[in-house]
């Protein structure tokens, strides 16, 4: 009988913890190749406790256990995860070592899954244990796999070929690129781990995690230019055999940790972020020398061609029609009340569906009616769905999957009838002016997007408030719609891409927002490409931004009086360029809306 409860499969682990020897166990989001977004066999910590963010730790004991996310989720784990089951715990002021050290008693093993954790991370955690006397322990069969009797195998789905035609690049010229960066390091071989990177090399693609065009994989790229692919055998295609050629040798994905032994000698090299720790564990066991840096295919991946930089706008111009069609719709429907999150999601995704070829959405919409605005990553489903109230704020933050292109949008609207309250206007018009600070940025050479958050943090500032989440991400081209190493956050103790320099080519999103807990949520986000910009007697290289997505902004939450003339002269601009841009892919009623939506402030 299979258990349906969380409290029954959080007993069933605690047994197994204890056929294990294990006195605690470490329970991540993750899979083998630290992926943001797993698979539904990965999804071991939502099927253990029922939370469904993307980000998150649960530490299980004997007698009690902890839920660790961040400000992200400090309202969605208290929905989903039972309070008497679990502690919360808030990262970063809260830490797995830390509290293992409080509660684990001297002498405990606490068992992690090295497939699963990097070794960054177990070293972190071994750190803060200290002299405690609890242990970190490697498991070789995961406890939650153990008990979970109706874990969906891995999946089956093929991968497929990307065209040069999108990829700007051979999968040849990528390769010797990478072989050249590994004899300028010294590194004989570099383990290729994270799925989008193997995507990116090989110019392949796939559909085994949701949202995200990648398959399950790994790949050994040599420094003269060939590499090995282990993949099941029964993703690979006659097609993606003649596209891979004979400098890739396909090999079975089961093969991969034997595989590692045969690099005995040899000088290898781990990503440390996507580098799981069992990776260098069998490389050091079969007498290889492992260094740890950055994987060679992340920057080249980062920094897109004039291809997918014209792939991208052109992806964004189609998104963009159907993000205007559908925000005409709910104008016109949402003030009756019978519109619900769900049904939002699915019309929006209609509509993507009748503006091109639309491969999948690039993440679950994040359809967010009246109070549930204020929760930055709500996932709507069929338990938290909500009809959108009229006279409220709903958000919508959105993307969608073309070939030619990855998509990522927010847009927050009133939703009538009746008018916003001052209240709402000044947060988003706040919002809205740190949106254009990003857009309007100049900044030099070396620049990282620690640099630029503030900027958008501003104005929110001045009015006493803040918001919990980065101002930007990375995107990738037909690959994962977070990608890094670039970012516009915070800085954060290390936190990975906050030090990076930014530079031509990298796309980013610009998203700043505003939350009050229990009432609205206020979210703008457009994309936004990195350009050379030239400055008559500049001193040294100059950029600045491209702005990529172009969907009207909702004038009813606008308090003009707020906006400088610079600032009005931007949102007008932009409107021009938003209808210019759809306006030939639009007709009638559709039409008119666009041109009354972007008339002069």
């Amino acid at each position: 009988m299979l258990m349906q409860t969380h409290e029954a499969r959080l007993d069933a682990l605690r047994k197994e913890l204890k056929r294990q020897e294990l006195d605690g166990f470490v329970v991540p989001i993750s899979d083998e190749h630290v992926s943001e977004y797993v698979g539904a066999y990965a999804q071991r910590l939502a099927w253990l406790t029922g939370f469904g963010g993307s980000a998150g730790n649960a530490v299980v004991l004997a007698d009690t256990a902890a839920m660790f996310t961040d400000g992200r989720y400090t309202v969605q784990v208290r929905e989903q995860v039972d309070g008497n089951l679990y502690e919360y715990r808030s990262v970063p002021q809260d830490t797995v070592g830390a509290w293992l050290t409080d509660k684990a008693s001297e002498g405990a093993r606490i068992g992690y899954d090295p497939w699963l954790h990097t070794r960054k991370w177990v070293r972190g955690v071994e750190k803060q244990l200290g002299n405690s006397g609890v242990t970190l322990v490697p498991v070789e069969t995961n406890p939650i796999d153990a008990v979970w009797q109706d874990q969906p195998a891995p999946s089956d789905a093929i991968a497929f070929v990307h065209e040069d035609k999108h990829a700007g690049r051979s999968s040849a010229e990528k390769r010797a690129q990478i072989a050249d960066a590994l004899k300028a390091q010294g590194h004989d071989t570099a383990i290729v781990s994270a799925l989008d990177s193997i995507a990116w090399l090989l110019n392949i693609r796939g559909a085994d995690v949701d949202h995200t065009p990648v398959s399950l994989s790994y790949v050994v790229a040599k420094d003269d230019g060939t590499a090995e692919l282990f993949i099941a055998p029964e993703k690979v295609t006659p097609e993606l055999k003649q596209h891979l050629g004979n400098a890739i040798t396909i090999r079975d994905r089961s093969e991969f940790s034997s595989a590692l032994a045969e690099l005995s000698g040899k000088t290898v090299t781990v990503d440390p972020d996507y580098g799981v720790a069992a990776i260098p564990q069998l490389l050091e066991s079969a007498g290889a020398t492992v260094s740890f840096n950055r994987c060679p295919t992340i920057l080249p991946k980062a920094i897109k061609n004039s291809v997918e930089q014209q792939g991208h706008r052109d992806a964004q111009a189609r998104d963009g029609a159907a993000v205007t069609r559908f925000l005409h719709w709910l104008q016109r429907e949402g003030p009756s009340g019978e519109v619900d999150e769900l049904a939002a999601a699915a019309k929006l995704k209609a509509f993507r569906e009748e503006h091109g070829d639309l491969r999948d959405l690039s993440f679950d919409t994040i359809s967010a009616a009246g109070p549930h605005a204020a929760l930055p990553h709500y996932r709507v489903d069929e338990d938290s769905n909500i009809p959108i109230p009229p006279s409220s704020i709903y958000l919508v933050d959105s993307g969608g999957q073309y070939a030619d292109g990855t998509t990522d949008i927010t847009r927050t609207v009133w939703i009538g009838p009746g008018e916003p309250t001052a209240e709402m206007k000044d947060r988003n018009t706040r919002v809205l002016k740190g949106h254009i600070a990003i857009a309007q940025a100049i900044f030099p050479r070396g620049t990282a997007g620690s640099q630029l958050d503030s900027f958008a943090r501003q104005f929110l500032w001045q009015a006493g408030v803040d918001f919990a989440h980065g101002t930007g991400h990375g995107v990738g081209s037909f690959l994962a719609v977070h990608e890094g190493p670039q970012r516009i956050s915070k800085p954060a103790g290390g936190q990975a891409g906050t030090d990076q320099e930014l530079m031509a080519g990298m796309i980013l999103s610009n998203e700043p927002g505003y939350y009050k807990q229990g009432h609205f949520g206020i979210r703008i986000e457009n994309l936004v490409l990195i350009e050379p910009r030239a400055i008559d007697g500049a001193e040294d290289d100059y950029f600045g931004f491209e702005t990529l997505t172009f969907v009207p902004l909702d004038r009813r939450l606008i308090e003009k009086s707020l906006l400088t003339a610079d600032e009005i002269a931007w949102v007008d601009n932009y409107h021009v360029q938003v209808r210019e841009l759809l306006a030939p892919q639009l007709s009638g009623d559709d039409l008119a809306w666009l041109e009354q939506e972007c008339a002069p402030l």
